[in-house]
């Protein structure tokens, strides 16, 4: 008899209640049981894990590795899929080994390259991929001085980190003085030139962003699974255009992905994201994890995420091609249960640990579920 698979999330994007649905449905008929950990009671992640339990706040990073190897052991997780503290987990992937858990991530090397976008840019032209003009910038004189630079060449100037994910602190520069008409309707990512100025001219600290032209739709994010081989196993476009949705296989998006992904061994699950600098793709961003959005792969008839645990677990499921790429989609919001309010419950007695789901039941009913969007919650 095949023993289940344990695979454990950890504070990760609400979406992936998608992700967790597709490996339980996976096309071996395999008993999965999956273990969700959030620092959000109200995550959905909770409510549809099997065994769920809040994060401690306030670990360094190398407690929060001492904490997942406690629940790897505790639990007994085969496979784990980590999101918060990437970098420092991977760094241990030998311990996590010896006490029987597979990491479903990149190497530390890859990993390290990605988390600052000026790093990766540097590195990803030096083998031939192409990327936007871009400036790091701390201040308030490198950010005039790059707005000039591209407003010269003919573009708007944008911003957004040089660390972070799924364009938090993304803005778009614009030279029109702050009015009523930018208060009217939803609020939106523009910013007027002066007052961010302003604000970096009070600024105590300098900043860390990275200044580069608004870049044009479509966009692609092509979705890679990478053996350890360092040999991709399936790579798949995804296309937005609004909200448009749709799938490519077009080489002019595959081939660069595949290129990168090989190249600096982002074995597993990555997200490598372009979009068009006038005629031509660009590199806007690559995450070393699975995107939100993967489970929508499901309408090209195939089960991604089951096929990364079997990587992970040694079971290479070879070459992977659609057998089709689904029609044209959009993405709406839909509600998903939350566990009742009545839990968790707070552990008492330990001063480290700040709010623990005590005795949580597997896959409670909640008595009213709320609404779950697609933002990490």
């Amino acid at each position: 008899m095949v023993s289940r698979v344990r695979v454990w999330l950890n504070r990760t994007y609400a979406e992936n209640v998608f992700f967790m649905d597709q490996l339980r449905r996976n096309p071996s008929d395999r008993a999965v049981e999956i273990h969700a950990t959030h620092g959000d009671p109200d995550s959905p992640v909770l409510a549809a894990a099997d065994t769920a339990e809040l994060e401690p706040e306030g670990l360094s990073a190398a407690a929060y590795v001492e904490y997942a190897l406690t629940q790897c052991e505790r639990r007994g997780i085969d496979v784990f899929v980590p999101r918060l503290h990437q970098a420092a987990i991977v760094a241990h992937r030998a311990e996590f080994e010896a006490a029987g858990t597979a990491l479903l991530a990149p190497p530390p090397e890859a990993v390290a390259v990605f988390e600052d976008k000026v790093v990766a840019y540097q590195a990803v032209e030096s083998i031939g991929v192409p990327v936007p003009p871009w400036w790091r910038v701390r201040d308030a004189d490198e950010l005039l001085t790059a707005v000039e630079e591209l407003e010269r060449l003919g573009h708007r100037a944008c911003f957004k980190p040089a660390a972070g994910a799924g364009g938090v602190g993304f803005r778009m520069i614009t030279r029109e003085p702050f009015s009523l008409s930018q208060l009217k309707g939803f609020p939106g990512p523009q910013v007027p030139l002066d007052l961010v100025l302003e604000s970096l001219r009070r600024a105590e600290e300098p900043v860390d962003w990275l200044v580069m032209p608004r870049l044009e739709q479509p966009e692609v994010s092509v979705d890679c699974l990478t053996g350890p081989d360092n040999r991709v196993r399936l790579a798949i476009g995804r296309t937005k255009h609004g909200r448009r949705r749709g799938f490519t296989l077009h080489e002019r998006w595959l081939e660069p992905a595949r290129r990168l992904a090989e190249g600096f061994g982002l074995h597993h699950l990555s997200n490598i994201q372009f979009r068009m600098l006038g005629d031509r793709p660009v590199l806007m961003d690559v995450n070393t994890r699975p995107a939100g959005g993967l489970h929508q792969l499901a309408l090209c008839g195939v089960n991604v995420p089951w096929a990364a645990v079997r990587l992970a677990l040694g079971d290479d499921p070879g070459e992977i091609s659609p057998p089709f790429l689904g029609q044209d989609y959009t993405v709406v919001s839909g509600p998903r249960p939350l566990l009742p309010v009545t839990v968790p419950r707070q552990r008492t007695g330990s001063p480290t640990v700040t709010g623990t789901l005590d005795a949580l039941p597997a896959r409670p009913t909640p008595v009213e579920p709320r609404a779950a969007s697609g933002a990490l919650g």
